[in-house]
């Protein structure tokens, strides 16, 4: 078994700089806080220059398929990044979740090729139909759609991150043939779209498709109940394929998503630093005082084992190791509570400040949240992580 490499390569670090680059021009607080004052599921215009012009959305995609043929480590640099910013677009959703079910089917059909050609050149945005919360292991969630021999869709899925404004909607359900995974195209996908030529993501315009917006805690990942009535839908793979393509999403999701809760708490302990070097209290500035200096300094600690346990993820995903179950629940049970306990210190040690909308603390605090309960919550991982390394339940 190798062992797992925690450092940044000189690739990662310059692919970090030129998103960071385009997020400080492109997604400041200002434009987060308007962006979630709106009704757009994602900013498309950040969305086409981080995805398409970038590249960031192939990372995970071969180059054959027309992706970029990285790695989870490269894309756990972008979610980083994204995590800092709490940038209102859906990577973590198209580029992880989707683009990873995608890969997991035959990609030798042409009809996956295209698919997966099309989310990894931004051409078009997926989604993986399954609630939020759903947590990888013990096999594929059971499906709540249902297909007809024709392969028309019909039933009902909650809390879906991502579907307002996907094109692609790779929804799990029971059919004639058993358990299987399908493709519903809300739009036709055609060849790439001048610049700014959809500057509003697309409602769906394929019949027994209805994308519902509900109202989330985190006002910059949407969620969305999705109703289909005989949606023509095309199946991607049978029992065994789809339940290994939807396992090994949730998998790579979970994994990723501490990177983002890196990033998320990584901003929230500089930013609180910043301001209590520039309050002042008494004379002096709030940071000087030792009961501040030690709140900040464990953060700091709990920071550096946040980033070791997301990086080891991000690596035993890369190299598809057999470690990845334990990498995922260890950085999903950790990195969860590092996120929230950066984001409620950032808001508590605001003061009044933190508390306003105008502030965007509130929006780190709430991502960290959402994102505590996405795939997974940690005691659900740590749970999991027991099973996987045979250590019994506490008793009583």
């Amino acid at each position: 078994m190798s062992t797992p490499d925690l450092l940044y390569s000189e690739a990662e670090d310059d692919l970090r700089a030129a998103v960071r680059s385009l997020l400080a021009d492109r997604c400041p607080p200002s434009a987060v806080l308007a962006e979630a004052e709106g009704r757009r599921p994602y900013d498309p215009s950040l969305w086409r220059s981080l995805a398409a012009e970038m590249g960031t959305a192939g990372l995970l995609v071969p180059d054959k398929l027309g992706g970029q043929g990285a790695t989870a480590r490269e894309a756990a640099v972008v979610l980083e990044e994204l995590g800092r910013t709490v940038a209102p677009v859906p990577y973590l959703t198209s580029a992880v979740l989707a683009t990873t079910a995608l890969l997991g089917c035959d990609t030798d059909e042409q009809h996956v090729a295209r698919l997966l050609g099309a989310l990894a050149t931004g051409r078009a945005v997926g989604a993986l139909a399954l609630p939020l919360s759903t947590p990888p292991g013990g096999g594929a969630p059971p499906a709540t759609v249902t297909a007809s021999g024709d392969g028309a869709l019909t039933g009902r899925v909650t809390a879906v991150a991502g579907a307002a404004g996907a094109e692609v909607l790779l929804v799990p359900a029971d059919g004639p043939d058993g358990y299987g995974l399908y493709a519903v195209e809300t739009t036709a996908l055609g060849a790439p779209a001048a610049p700014g030529a959809a500057e509003t993501p697309a409602a769906p315009a394929v019949p027994g498709v209805t994308v519902e917006p509900l109202t989330p805690l985190d006002l910059t990942r949407p969620l969305a109940a999705l109703h289909l009535t005989e949606a023509p839908a095309r199946r991607l793979a049978g029992p065994d394929r789809a339940r290994a393509a939807v396992g090994r999403a949730l998998t790579a999701g979970a994994g990723l998503l501490a990177s983002e809760q890196l990033g998320l708490a990584e901003w929230c302990l500089r930013e609180t630093v910043r301001h209590t070097k520039e309050r002042h209290q008494f004379g002096r500035p709030i940071g000087s005082f030792q009961a501040l200096k030690h709140r900040m300094a464990g953060l700091w600690l709990e920071l550096v084992s946040a980033r070791a346990t997301a990086r080891h993820a991000a690596d035993a995903l890369a190299a598809d190791s057999p470690e990845v179950p334990v990498a995922v629940a260890v950085a999903q049970a950790y990195c969860a509570r590092v996120a929230v306990h950066a984001a409620q210190e950032c808001v508590q040690l605001h003061g009044g400040i933190g508390m306003t909308w105008e502030h965007p603390a509130h929006l780190y605090l709430k991502r960290a949240k959402s994102d505590e309960i996405a795939l997974g919550t940690p005691g659900r991982h740590r749970e999991a992580l027991a099973g996987l390394v045979d250590l019994p339940a506490p008793v009583g």
